[in-house]
């Protein structure tokens, strides 16, 4: 395919983005896995490693082509990295973000200099929407994956993981568009072939995946993502090629790993972590993936809203057993409420929230029905409450 992406190419983006990029740190968390080695793309600058394909893209860009201003599209992390770029490098930018987009990534992006133009819809409405206006208004198209010197920015990250940790076996790389595990594969297969490349998608969205899987470039029907990093339908005619050519594999996380994946890095190596950069960490910690082998997961971002990180949390510890809401019917007399408590306090579990309905369709005339909100400390605990309150001779309530 023309303009394939060379080593030699992401050697010089490297030297380019020497005084603009971080060369991240890679961390270690033996409670998430003795094998596994993060690299934290999430202290990036910008908070993802977007900022290294979209500089390496904006520099080569002639003098004609950056006096008309740079439009891009993106969830956020390519817009903040393509308006602190552009900022930089004295260029104007406007950047098309779906109307869904975090509204830290959205004020992010005011605050590097871009003007934001919010489009209803999903990314690739918005990827609709930049292409309308860079004709309309003459702006150089700055595409976030499918364009070669954006690959070989993000492949920067594949040298210095073989730098950081020379003696590692497989890479593991959350995909959206492909452009991050493209350059990543390139760099690490063109250097050291024997080391793994293995991609992980959202499993609600996996375009990659099924491109991979058909052989062909396949779209996928739209479906919620906590990943919204990687909210991608259709991959790049670029990124596929180079997927195909160099990537050994390409998984899937569900909803609740990833938000698992999101709570473990918050407790192991103190990470604050995406939805999209905490896929690669689900990929291990579930084993979709091989985890015997010295593995470096790239965390490729950290820009999550507060809030929605909350409700991550929690989404996070119902997965791994920390919360649980149990519902069971009681009579409804003196004394039973408290029997119930007594119960839960001595399995060791906690009480975080209780609902106590006496006017429910589930209810007879003399019954309530009891929903309690624990905090457990693991799968296991909640079996075993689960069955040490059947065994007082409590129905549990689905």
């Amino acid at each position: 395919m023309e303009n394939r992406v060379t080593l030699e190419m992401i050697r010089e983006a490297s030297e380019a983005l020497r005084d603009v990029a971080e060369i991240t740190p890679i961390v270690t968390s033996t409670r998430l896995g003795r094998n596994l080695y993060i690299k934290s793309e999430n202290l990036q600058k910008t908070g993802s490693f977007k900022i290294r394909g979209a500089f390496n893209k904006l520099r080569m860009l002639s003098q004609e082509e950056a006096s008309r201003g740079v439009i891009a599209c993106s969830a956020g992390n390519h817009a903040q990295g393509v308006a602190l770029s552009a900022t930089r490098l004295g260029i104007k930018s406007v950047i098309c973000m779906p109307e869904g987009a975090p509204i830290l990534k959205v004020e992010a992006t005011r605050g590097y200099g871009a003007e934001v133009v919010l489009v209803p819809g999903i990314y690739d409405d918005a990827a609709a929407e930049a292409e309308r206006l860079s004709h309309e208004e003459s702006y150089t198209f700055a595409h976030p994956f499918n364009d070669p010197y954006v690959i070989a920015g993000q492949g920067t990250i594949g040298l210095e993981i073989l730098e950081q940790v020379p003696d590692v076996e497989q890479i593991v790389v959350p995909i959206g568009g492909g452009g991050l595990i493209s350059g990543v594969a390139v760099a690490v297969k063109s250097m050291r072939p024997n080391v793994k490349v293995i991609g992980v998608q959202a499993a609600t969205v996996p375009s990659m995946f099924v491109s991979h899987r058909s052989g062909h470039i396949t779209t996928v029907k739209d479906g919620p993502t906590i990943a919204d990093g990687i909210h991608v339908l259709t991959p790049g005619d670029l990124t596929f090629d180079l997927v195909e050519n160099y990537v050994d594999d390409i998984v899937t996380v569900s909803e609740d790993e990833i938000a698992a994946a999101i709570v473990a890095l918050l407790e192991g190596p103190k990470t604050v972590a995406e939805g999209a950069g905490a896929t690669s960490v689900a990929a291990y910690i579930f084993n979709r993936i091989d985890t015997s082998l010295k593995t470096v997961a790239i965390v490729s971002g950290g820009n999550v809203d507060i809030t929605t990180l909350s409700r991550i949390i929690t989404k996070g510890m119902q997965k791994t057993g920390r919360i649980v809401q149990i519902t069971t019917k009681l009579t409804d007399k003196a004394g039973n409420l408290a029997h119930l408590l007594t119960c839960v306090a001595e399995s060791g579990a906690n009480v975080l929230d209780i609902a106590h309905e006496r006017e429910d369709a589930k209810t007879e005339v003399n019954s309530c029905v009891v929903t309690m909100t624990l905090e457990t400390r693991n799968n296991d605990h909640v079996r075993k409450l689960r069955e040490d309150l059947v065994s007082h001779g409590y129905r549990l309530l689905d």
